[in-house]
């Protein structure tokens, strides 16, 4: 699976993309500023609330992407051991209940920006919308059900 989402282009593949930026720049500021901070004196008043949003965003797209290069924390030690159609159940059961949680966390994620939105929330160095920060939360969570779908769709699909 992983060779056929190199195949399928940028767009598919954005949320490696866009998390291994973040990445990245996360690693460059975090270098820079500590250069800066001891060699010479001057620290980045700015670098924490910056390196708090790549967090963000690293967080919520790389769990998407890691549904979708399987590489999820999973216990499957006793899943190997059952029966094919009781591990299937367990499968299905297990993709049911991570659902729920998504849509938990998309429902909650969208009115946090929406109420982060209107009240025109920012940090207080750099001046970046807290919406423009959290707006990844719902935006991952569409990844990882999109993601954990076609995984789930793969297995249904091999085990015919």
């Amino acid at each position: 699976m992983e060779a056929n989402h190199e195949r399928q282009g940028v767009l598919a593949n954005l949320d490696y993309i866009i998390a291994g930026i973040a990445l990245s720049v996360l690693v460059l500021v975090t270098f820079v500023g500590v250069f800066a901070r001891y060699f010479l004196g001057m620290p980045f008043a700015w670098g924490e609330e910056f390196q708090l949003a790549c967090f963000v965003w690293i967080t919520f797209l790389g769990v998407g992407a890691a549904f979708r290069s399987g590489s999820h924390v999973a216990i499957e030690l006793l899943v190997e051991r059952m029966p094919e159609k009781a591990a299937r159940v367990v499968e299905i059961g297990g993709y049911a209940i991570s659902m729920l949680i998504f849509v938990f966390f998309l429902y909650y994620g969208v009115q946090i920006v929406l109420s982060m939105a209107a009240m025109g929330r920012t940090t207080n160095i750099l001046g970046i919308p807290y919406a423009a920060i959290y707006a990844v939360v719902p935006i991952g969570c569409l990844l990882m059900m999109y993601n954990y779908t076609r995984v789930i769709l793969h297995h249904r699909k091999e085990a015919q």
